[in-house]
């Protein structure tokens, strides 16, 4: 009897596995399509705003664009922010001035990636990173807004995804211009360091891989 019922245990535990990766792979399927639907939105609009025409180190803006995201699915990011990656200069940052789409137009990039990453976007633009670095590790760390001097206080959620997002993008220059990497791998290594809380395990080894 015990025997029997262990037999029916296992073969139960191994039809629930075999749903459970069913499941899984279904799942995959889904956001792998989802993620193609996005990104070709993106890329169109990006195009259409010219970005294959502007220098960037290493070549064009698109080019850049691409290879953060890239990078962030190499470190497994989940799509949202991989496509925050792939847009996250739409609005300028507050060390690249030149801007895709004015901000009262932020719809018309929220119908294109949805809008938890367009909100993600608009948080790496909207960064006045000399007040907000620091700190921002720190759980009651401020976080303002250069488009409306607003001060706010992210969630460890945002200030992760905003954390990563910075770490794709520095970490692309770096490895890309070498003299980008001399003049400011020492800030940046300063900078993730302290941010290490926030950065994934892969932002983390990439991060020393580029920079030490």
């Amino acid at each position: 009897m015990c025997t029997a019922a262990a037999a029916r245990s296992r073969r139960s535990a191994s039809h629930g596995s075999r749903v459970s990766s069913l499941q899984a792979s279904k799942q995959a399927a889904n956001d792998s399509r989802w993620g193609d639907s996005i990104t070709k939105q993106a890329l169109t609009l990006l195009q259409s705003a010219g970005a294959e025409a502007i220098d960037h180190p290493g070549g064009t803006l698109l080019a850049h664009l691409q290879r953060v995201s890239t990078l962030l699915t190499s470190w497994r990011a989940r799509p949202v922010l991989v496509s925050a990656g792939l847009c996250h200069a739409f609005y300028g940052t507050d060390g690249f001035a030149l801007t895709l789409l004015d901000l009262d137009q932020r719809a018309v990039l929220a119908n294109a990636i949805g809008e938890e990453a367009e909100d993600l976007v608009y948080l790496y633009a909207s960064c006045d990173r000399k007040a907000s670095y620091r700190s921002l590790a720190e759980p009651d760390g401020k976080f303002v807004d250069r488009f409306t001097g607003e001060q706010t206080r992210p969630t460890i959620e945002q200030r992760q995804d905003f954390a990563e997002l910075t770490a794709a993008n520095e970490l692309d220059i770096a490895a890309i211009s070498p003299q980008m990497r001399e003049e400011y791998g020492p800030y940046l290594l300063d900078l993730f360091t302290r941010w290490r809380p926030l950065l994934s395990e892969h932002a983390w080894e990439h991060t020393n891989d580029i920079l030490c």
